[in-house]
């Protein structure tokens, strides 16, 4: 009788670690995925929760964000590697999967993190997340993925830049093709300042404060933060720029509404616009789009100081809150209402100041909304521009013959900027509006590269903000 063979006694099962850093990575990626939501309105609670925890410091919080926003930004050149690393397309992968294998990907190839450990920490969450089966396949994609470092699999997926020059710079710097071409088309000039404008997108953007003026100071906030925590802004004397890691909500002038958290960009936009020569009275100033309230919080400070009243209106009812909530406590007069900029709650000619910031694809702002770029399409700028024109249309009616109309937008494509202006002057969609442009250039006093105006750009490689533009019309007639 022959002898059965020993069987090997089975190891017994071992308990996935739950890692806090990597699970709430996950929770952010699946809320931004399933919901539309925004990475930066969704992380920055689910930080404060975690911080509740003893074993959750600031080290952890700076890892989640760097993990969260860095799979974010390079979202679609991890799925072109992935999809040569598993059998079947990546639109039959399911997605609770695919955002672990990005956020792997992510540590992989975007961080400092050893192989192994990124391997085996991704497989551990795939255990937590998705079940010891599905975290097999985790494993086996990623050690494919493990084979080769970032350039090296650039060299696989990207095409040659001589070929497909678009196709090569929306995979290496993690755009879609169709947004490199539209801000190359902005941008003008050669490989050289696309390259730079599409890694600026791809920093993590500092964190500029404005101290509203007869509230605060820049030198008060310099003060607050300390000589190692901050800098003076670049070009506008309110601003303040953050050390990485600063905490804006710590400092009692953010707390108390005499400062806040605005890109440098914005504040240039409204202080220009606050300062353009008019004609005749200075006494009531319109922010016809004013959500969130950056903008108007700054414009009602600058009117407070010259007597005028500032009148901030907002479509949306909760975006009309967080205006009224930035104003609060401003000094001078103000009001704050919910109405459509489209169909005016006011009389027209009743402005001495109006600025409409329209709603736009926000492509000038990749760097805060890293998400956005996968999320946005090429028929999305139809979809706006009905509505941009017919909020210009409606400002340059708010405002007096001798007024000053500030059109704004945080978007640098030719067809939300210059073309809506044109659009609207000569009369397309409405009768012709008779104008004189207003240089904004000297309005942005040591600002350079601003462009041939009288209209002015701002970039993220050039000047270190957001991607403002900004047209000043002063009504004739």
């Amino acid at each position: 009788m022959s002898q059965q063979p020993r069987r090997r006694p089975s190891k017994p099962y071992r308990r996935p670690q739950k890692d806090p850093v990597r699970i709430l990575a996950f929770e952010a990626l699946r809320a931004v995925d399933e919901r539309d939501a925004y990475a930066n309105l969704v992380l920055p609670p689910l930080l404060r929760k975690a911080r509740e925890s003893d074993d959750f410091d600031s080290r952890d919080a700076a890892l989640a964000t760097e993990l969260v926003y860095g799979t974010l930004r390079r979202q679609g050149t991890y799925d072109a590697i992935i999809a040569q690393c598993v059998d079947r397309p990546l639109r039959e992968v399911d997605p609770p999967v695919l955002d672990v294998l990005t956020l792997g990907a992510h540590q992989l190839l975007g961080t400092r993190i050893p192989t192994h450990a990124a391997v085996s920490a991704s497989v551990e969450l795939a255990r937590v997340v998705l079940g010891d089966g599905r975290a097999k396949f985790v494993n086996a994609v990623l050690r494919k993925i493990a084979a080769a470092d970032f350039d090296g699999w650039l060299e696989r997926v990207a095409p040659d830049y001589d070929e497909d020059p678009e196709a090569h710079l929306g995979l290496v710097h993690a755009h879609p093709r169709w947004i490199v071409s539209a801000l190359w088309d902005a941008l003008g000039g050669g490989r050289a300042g696309i390259e730079d404008l599409l890694e600026a997108d791809n920093e993590r953007p500092e964190v500029t404060l404005v101290a509203r003026p007869g509230r605060s100071t820049a030198q008060e906030l310099l003060a607050a933060v300390g000589e190692d925590s901050g800098l003076p802004g670049r070009w506008s004397p309110y601003a303040v720029r953050l050390a990485e890691g600063g905490e804006p909500g710590a400092l009692d002038a953010v707390r108390e509404g005499r400062a806040g958290v605005q890109d440098e960009g914005s504040q240039l936009v409204a202080i220009a616009l606050a300062n353009a020569p008019v004609e005749g009275g200075d006494r009531a100033w319109l922010d016809g789009c004013a959500g969130p309230g950056g903008k108007a919080a700054l414009l009602a400070a600058l009117a407070a100081e010259r007597g005028a009243a500032l009148l901030a209106s907002e479509k949306q009812p909760h975006r009309a809150r967080l205006v009224a909530r930035a104003l609060e406590g401003n000094p001078g007069p103000y009001a704050v209402i919910a109405a459509d900029g489209t169909r005016p709650a006011w009389r027209p000619g009743s402005f001495d100041r109006v600025l409409v910031d329209v709603p736009c694809t926000g492509l000038g702002a990749l760097r805060r909304r890293p998400e956005a770029r996968w999320r946005r399409r090429p028929d999305d700028l139809d979809g706006f521009a009905p509505l941009q024109r017919e909020l210009l249309r409606q400002a340059l009616a708010a405002v007096r013959v001798g007024g000053v109309v500030g059109y704004a937008t945080c978007s640098p494509h030719p067809a939300e900027t210059r073309a809506v202006v044109d659009d609207v002057l000569k009369g397309h969609g409405g009768a012709p509006v008779e104008v004189e442009w207003v240089d904004a250039r000297p309005l942005m006093p040591g600002v350079p590269a601003l462009g041939e105006g009288p209209d002015v750009q701002l970039w993220p490689h050039l000047h270190g903000t957001d991607a403002m533009y900004l047209a000043l019309l002063r009504r004739m007639a």
